[in-house]
């Protein structure tokens, strides 16, 4: 279970997060749709932490994120996070990627790791690319590089940052397919994503955010079809 406590988070005097409460139990999928600056991303980031908090808390399986004690590197290896932009090694072929942090970070061997990369990598559907370079590859297949990458290490959460929102439109449906297939097998996931209707077709709760806040959430079918708040619905005339 990932608890979030009445979290605030600044930049500056910039109070981009003022008091964020959201429990995500574990299977659960949830999607935080918004506007460009309300939080939401942030949000992510601060779960991971990448970034600190100036208030509130998050626990992560019992695990208080932000105290001085965790350890925030084993804390990653249970939350996986994908980005907008993939990151990918450009000098290391596809199975080098996805095998680099078993090695390194969890200490296993160079032929476990390897077994872990092909496995996550015909996962994502990429097994006919174990020898690629990233380069060589589409923007498409090298966000599900980046998936397979985040999987590698076996996390009992994803976390999903725009990761489509770079690729050309055609590329898409072949992440969103691979984020499915995830939700099917039971990821407990938060993804914010401006693909509304595939947060309608995935989800188990769908959470608005506006100015640093929740301002809805709820099952898809209240939230993106029989909306509360004004604001939700104006968003909502605009994106579609």
């Amino acid at each position: 279970m990932i608890e979030i406590k009445n979290v605030h988070k600044s930049f500056g005097d910039l109070h981009v997060l003022k008091g964020v409460d959201l429990t995500v139990e574990k299977g659960e999928v949830i999607s935080i749709i918004g506007s460009s600056g309300s939080g939401k991303s942030t949000l992510l980031y601060c779960i991971n932490a990448l970034e600190p908090i100036q208030g509130g808390q998050i626990i992560v399986d019992g695990t208080d994120v932000h105290a001085k004690e965790t350890d925030v590197n084993k804390l990653r290896q249970n939350i996986g996070m994908v980005f907008q932009q993939w990151n990918s090694f450009p000098h290391l072929t596809t199975l080098e990627n996805v095998a680099l942090a078993p090695k390194i970070v969890a200490g296993k061997s160079e032929q476990q790791a390897d077994e872990i990369a092909r496995k996550q990598l015909e996962h994502v559907g990429l097994g006919d690319k174990l020898d690629v370079y990233p380069n060589k590859m589409s923007g498409g297949q090298q966000q599900r590089l980046a998936i397979a990458r985040a999987l590698a290490m076996e996390p009992d959460y994803m976390l999903f940052d725009e990761v489509t929102s770079a690729l050309d439109p055609e590329l898409v449906g072949e992440v969103l397919d691979t984020l499915r297939l995830l939700s099917d097998e039971g990821m407990t996931m938060i993804l914010v994503t401006h693909e509304i209707g595939f947060a309608r077709d995935v989800s188990d709760r769908v959470a608005f955010f506006r100015d640093g806040v929740i301002e809805e959430i709820g099952p898809p079918s209240q939230v993106l079809q029989d909306s509360q708040s004004e604001h939700t619905r104006q968003f909502l005339s605009n994106v579609r």
